[in-house]
């Protein structure tokens, strides 16, 4: 009980007192046929109820007060709310709405009490929806969600994310419907923002890939250009084999077309070696068709290791591609290298070729900075082994040098971005990284360790495409 009850409560007193008792019991002695015991116990009882009455208000006024606490409680709730609450009965007449819902639209509680909930909407449209929800004869308990528009303060559209829930009596006869809902002009706005930044931070990422993609290009051009001299300096061999054919055959059919002498054109047909000539003639163009081809397709491996890479994927052969790989390492920077290919079989994946080519380059050439950054104990020449097997569905790389090996403390974070061990100026720290997502989106892992015998090993695995079953 609070102070304040306590203070309106009338002091445990008789409705007669002790004077006005004596009076009356005087007066009612003389009264025929009533004893004075009876009077006593009429007071008595007098005095009972009064007592009663007094603890029933007593009682009332707690029920007041707590009755009282619970609306402001209730109030507090609808005030903090900052979903916006409508509570229409069952002709879609407001009997209830939150400060958030008042703040939207301008209009004060005065106003919105009693009206239709259907002069909150934006258009005629969103009213058929409210109004089937309303007027449905055995609704769902669990409500129904519906995408809606009201009008704001500005009489601009809003739309809004309703929940419809009915409102029952304690028959479980529906009485009416509760309206919550949130606003979804400002979330749309930061979805829309945060689409755009991930669509940027996708781009920046393109970029990077391909920037990692160039400098990885950048250390192949020596061992490209060796690789592309060979079928270059064989194809102008030959060319320049032919002028000089062509100047003997040109001196030839001059002879032939000045109608010489049988005799002398056989000497000449000698002299020049005609048959010679004409005999090498196949196997020139021969060597020159085969040294344009091979130049053909290291140009082409080029393009398509350094294009911009689609999402599309195809079928891949994943030996020729660390062997293409090891080829353009050992030929370019890391000449001298001594890699130990072992393939387990045929073993065809699905990808993009130029993407698993930078992947595979990349741990080939990592393997090379770290075992000739610090020479083996045992005065070995830098070397890598690369082997691979097949498991189930998926194929196993594991690429193993003869390096120092990874430190523990850098062992959790080699995938990270811009992490290197590395001096500076010698790796931006993002190859790892980016050949990490490369194979994430292939389907596949990338791992790193320490071997057991010493040196690092890097792990691939991807899973073999459909029909390429060991």
């Amino acid at each position: 009980m609070t102070d304040s009850s306590r203070s309106r409560r009338p002091a445990r007193t008789s409705p007669l007192d002790d004077p006005q008792r004596h009076r009356l019991l005087g007066e009612e002695a003389r009264l025929e046929g009533v004893e004075e015991d009876t009077w006593i116990d009429v007071i008595q009882k007098m005095d009972e109820v009064y007592s009663q009455l007094l603890r029933d208000e007593v009682a009332l006024e707690e029920k007041n007060a707590q009755l009282e606490q619970s609306q402001q409680f209730i109030f507090s709730l609808l005030s903090a709310m900052s979903d916006v609450l409508v509570a229409c009965d069952h002709r879609g007449a407001i009997e209830e709405t939150n400060a958030a819902l008042r703040e939207l639209i301008g209009r004060s509680d005065a106003e919105l009490s009693g009206t239709s909930v259907y002069t909150l909407l934006a258009d005629e449209a969103a009213v058929a929806r409210l109004r089937a929800i309303v007027e449905q004869r055995t609704p769902s308990r669990a409500g129904e969600t519906v995408e809606i528009e009201l009008l704001d303060a500005q009489g601009r559209a809003v739309p809004v994310d309703l929940n419809c829930t009915p409102r029952l009596d304690g028959n479980g006869r529906r009485v009416g419907t509760v309206f919550v809902g949130r606003p979804m002009a400002e979330i749309k706005r930061a979805y829309r923002e945060l689409r755009e930044a991930h669509e940027a931070l996708k781009r920046t990422q393109q970029q990077l890939l391909h920037s990692e993609k160039l400098a990885s290009l950048g250390r192949l051009v020596a061992g490209v250009a060796h690789e592309l001299n060979n079928p270059i300096s064989f194809v102008l061999g030959n060319v320049l084999a032919l002028q000089r054919y062509g100047q003997r055959l040109s001196q030839y059919l001059e002879a032939v077309h000045a109608h010489g002498d049988e005799g002398e054109l056989a000497a000449l047909r000698r002299s020049l070696r005609i048959d010679h000539l004409l005999a090498d003639l196949p196997s020139l163009i021969a060597g020159m068709l085969e040294g344009a081809q091979r130049t053909a397709d290291i140009v082409q491996g080029l393009k398509r290791f350094s294009a911009v890479d689609r999402e599309e994927h195809a079928a891949v052969d994943l030996n020729a591609v660390i062997e293409r790989a090891i080829h353009w390492v050992c030929k370019g920077t890391a000449q001298g290298f001594n890699v130990h290919w072992t393939p387990a079989g045929p073993c065809t994946v699905s990808g993009s070729t130029g993407q698993l080519m930078q992947v595979v380059m990349n741990l080939i050439q990592n393997a090379y900075d770290a075992a000739s950054a610090q020479p083996p104990r045992d005065g070995a020449a830098p070397a890598l082994w690369i082997e691979s097997e097949f498991t189930g569905e998926r194929v196993r790389v594991s690429f193993r040098d003869n390096g120092p090996g990874i430190p523990d403390a850098a062992l959790s974070r080699v995938f990270d971005p811009f992490f290197t061990t590395k001096p500076v100026g010698k790796g931006t720290g993002l190859g790892l990284s980016i050949s990490y997502g490369i194979v994430e989106r292939h389907g596949g892992t990338l791992t790193a360790a320490n071997a057991a015998e010493g040196g690092a090993v890097f792990v691939l695995e991807l899973p073999l495409a459909r029909g390429a079953r060991p």
